[in-house]
């Protein structure tokens, strides 16, 4: 957005009117196509310069700007100059603005085509390179098109001259201006602040697939382009638009005020899960992002055509039209800009989604009545004026409701609970909400963004020690671990009854979570956050690995469901042969995966892309009521060998004493009873998941098979695939006879 800001301001300024609009525009659509191709096939070499400078804590934020800037600014600069270009079509008069209100929502409507058809088709079929050609391509066509239509048409504005009427720069000029684009600027600011909180209230309720956003941006933009039409067909005809412009502004107080009720209070009500089809799931979450938010979008979509009108009179006939509509494009953005950043990074950790809302009604009020100003003469009708708007907001921010904390704590899932218990915490961080509740049993559950992430639930606790006693049990003298992800600490605190273990790394992104869990989790975990050689780091769990020059003997992760948008990146090749890279000799690597809201296809996909990087990796099942539930792959940079009998003399000796109660915990009461968990291995299974989709960072294809599945509840059956390929693993696990038949007989009764 800061790209487009700067070129919408920076068209005017360097490309004289002289030139023709449709060339300009042409030249312009060609660039982009061209930084697309460029982005794409530099990222790698991007991606190796990063790694050979990167940097953790605010120096890493900086860096990662940087890159940011580099890869992004070239094709956004040309974005932002794209419609300022096509402006200079047109005379800055009421017809030419409606048809510049036109365009615009010409390009919204793009806009909405271009990210149904890349989050739908492009790349969940198909990857981030096929994606980026056609982007390209399409490019590509319009510059084209453009390019040949200049040669046979004229622009109205051609013979106008390049500077403006005397008025325009005049002190008069400027106190009427100032309004305008104040009042636009706050309406780009409460747009995209609304964005941020709604796109994260909606995925609650929706999922967090990659598919629900593109959906809630969508939606968005088709109330921003009709809106568009509307307020460039009241251009026609408004005597004045500056009081049009002020009016959207406060009909938008209602608009959010209904956006945020039925979001809270009316939508988690709605049934989510009538269907198991995906599709239509996806047509039933579509209707409700437009119930919910599509009135308020149109007026945000209507002001831009009715700021540009409202400027055009002052700015006077001859003034170049590309320069008037990037600057009040300049304003909307640089609003937008810092609403963006404002909600997403301060208001909503600090305040909450609730008290966010209720500024952006605020926010809302204050541009409707800087647009008004200048008309609200005299004085006592202006106060008047002002407190009737005020009372009126006062009451709808009021009426914004809380956040339910089942939808935090469940999500899509809220309405099918039973057994809810009570809420013992709750937070909206920075990343993600979060909550603590206590069901009647007295068991605790921690809920993070509408998905129950740990428990204490019997078969919880199994999965959380079993990724962390597996890969210290099988390593010989594990010194350092590495832990991906906090979540109740539990798997973390798995390695702190080991004595050997001298360096506790936790990676963690949300810096709310683990003061959190730790009061309510501490006897499960051990307290691992206050132990002495505990060291955590917040941070992107990718980024943190990547730039992390230490080694570890053991690496695991434990991230949220695979189907949650940007998660992929946790599953991905390259990801696991990070890790593979940070392993000390010997070293291990566990990563949990999820059997339940799957399907076939992405569990072969997970264990696919697992395998090829640790081709000698196993499977280790964990069960509910004697039926599959989630398992924990274990890799190896060689081939994994174990031995039963010094595994189960080591869980014996007096300083393993807190080992041995910790597995005991979670009804492990041998060494027998933790392999007898074993699933099979990766060349076993080979048979079974030939031809899934490897998941690489250039095409995530798991966030897309994940995405279709998430209310899926195959995870019997997937387990039970599995178990078709196990055999015993003679190669593996090695002892003594009567351990190996122990062991053989307890892992062919499951």
């Amino acid at each position: 957005m800061g790209g487009m800001c700067l070129g919408s301001i920076a068209l005017s300024k360097i490309v004289s009117k002289r030139r023709h609009p449709l060339r300009i525009y042409a030249a312009i659509e060609l660039g982009i196509g061209i930084c697309a191709i460029g982005v794409l096939l530099g990222v790698p070499a991007i991606d190796h310069l990063y790694v050979a400078v990167a940097a953790q804590g605010y120096t890493g934020i900086a860096m990662r700007a940087v890159v940011s800037a580099l890869c992004l600014l070239p094709p956004t600069v040309l974005m932002g100059a794209s419609l300022p270009a096509i402006a200079r079509w047109v005379e800055a008069v009421p017809e030419g603005v409606a048809w510049l209100g036109y365009f615009y929502g010409g390009n919204l409507a793009g806009a909405v085509f271009g990210s149904l058809f890349a989050g739908f088709y492009l790349l969940r079929l198909h990857d981030m390179a096929v994606a980026t050609y056609v982007a390209a391509a399409i490019n590509l066509a319009v510059a084209l098109v453009s390019f040949l239509l200049s040669g046979a048409s004229q622009p109205d504005g051609a013979g106008s001259s390049e500077l403006a009427e005397e008025a325009a720069g005049s002190a008069g000029s400027r106190r009427v201006l100032w309004p305008i684009y104040t009042t636009i600027a706050l309406s780009g600011l409460t747009a995209l602040g609304a964005e941020v909180i709604w796109t994260r209230l909606l995925s609650l309720l929706l999922g967090g697939t990659v598919y629900t956003f593109s959906i809630i941006l969508a939606v968005f933009l088709v109330g921003l382009g009709i809106g568009s039409a509307f307020g460039s067909r009241e251009t026609r005809s408004a005597r004045d638009p500056r009081m049009a412009l002020a009016v959207c502004q406060l009909l938008l107080l209602p608009a959010i005020a209904y956006a945020a009720y039925t979001i809270l209070d009316s939508l988690p009500y709605w049934n989510p899960l009538a269907s198991t089809n995906p599709w239509v799931s996806f047509a039933f979450d579509l209707g409700r992002c437009l119930w919910a938010i599509l009135p308020a979008t149109l007026l945000w979509g209507a002001s831009f055509p009715l700021a540009i009108a409202a400027v055009s009179p002052v700015r006077g006939r001859n003034r170049d039209l590309g320069q008037l509509v990037g600057e009040v494009y300049a304003a909307n953005t640089i609003g937008a800009i810092a609403g963006a950043l404002a909600f997403s990074t301060v208001l909503i950790p600090w305040v909450g989604t609730q008290t966010s809302q209720r500024l952006l009604i605020a926010g809302s009020l204050l541009a409707g009545l800087i647009g008004l100003a200048p008309m609200l003469r005299p004085l006592g009708r202006g106060l008047a004026v002002g407190a009737a708007c005020s009372i009126i907001a006062l009451g709808l921010g009021w009426s914004v409701p809380q956040i339910p904390w089942l939808m935090i704590g469940y999500g899509h899932h809220m309405t099918t609970q039973t057994d809810n218990g009570h809420l013992l915490y709750f937070a909206e961080g920075m990343n993600s909400s979060m909550a603590v509740s206590e069901l009647p049993g007295g068991q605790h559950y921690f809920h993070v963004s509408g998905k129950v992430e740990a428990s204490t639930e019997p078969f919880d606790m199994r999965l959380q020690r079993m990724l962390g006693h597996l890969p210290a049990l099988i390593h010989p003298q594990p010194r350092s671990v590495l832990i991906v992800g906090f979540g109740a600490g539990v798997t973390a605190g798995s390695f702190v009854p080991y004595p050997e273990i001298q360096k506790i790394t936790i990676c963690e992104i949300e810096k709310e979570i683990p003061p959190a869990t730790s009061r309510y989790f501490n006897r499960e975990n051990n307290d691992v956050l206050h132990d002495p050689r505990t060291r955590i780091f917040f941070d992107d769990a990718r980024h943190f690995v990547l730039t992390s020059q230490d080694k570890y003997d053991i690496i695991t992760s434990d991230p949220i469901h695979p189907w949650v948008k940007g998660t992929s990146t946790l599953y991905s090749k390259e990801y696991f042969e990070m890790c593979k890279r940070h392993l000390n000799p010997g070293g291990i690597v566990t990563q949990w995966v999820p059997l339940y809201e799957s399907d076939l296809a992405t569990v072969k996909s997970e264990l696919a892309t697992f395998f090829e990087v640790f081709p000698h990796g196993t499977v280790w099942g964990n069960e509910v009521d004697g039926q599959g539930y989630d398992i924990v792959l274990l890799g190896q940079a060689g081939e994994t060998k174990i031995d039963v009998d010094a595994m189960e003399q080591r869980l014996h000796r007096p300083d393993q004493a807190k080992v041995a109660e910790s597995l005991r915990e979670v009804s492990f009461f041998s060494a027998s009873d933790l392999l007898s968990t074993y699933g099979g291995s990766g060349a076993d299974l080979i048979p079974w998941y030939r031809g899934a989709e490897i998941n690489r960072d250039l095409n995530l294809r798991l966030q897309y098979l994940a995405g279709m599945a998430a209310n899926a509840q195959n995870a019997p059956a997937i387990y039970s695939e599995i178990l078709r390929y196990r055999v015993f693993p003679k190669d593996i696990i090695t002892g003594s006879e009567e351990s190996l038949r122990t062991l053989r007989d307890a892992i062919g009764s499951k």
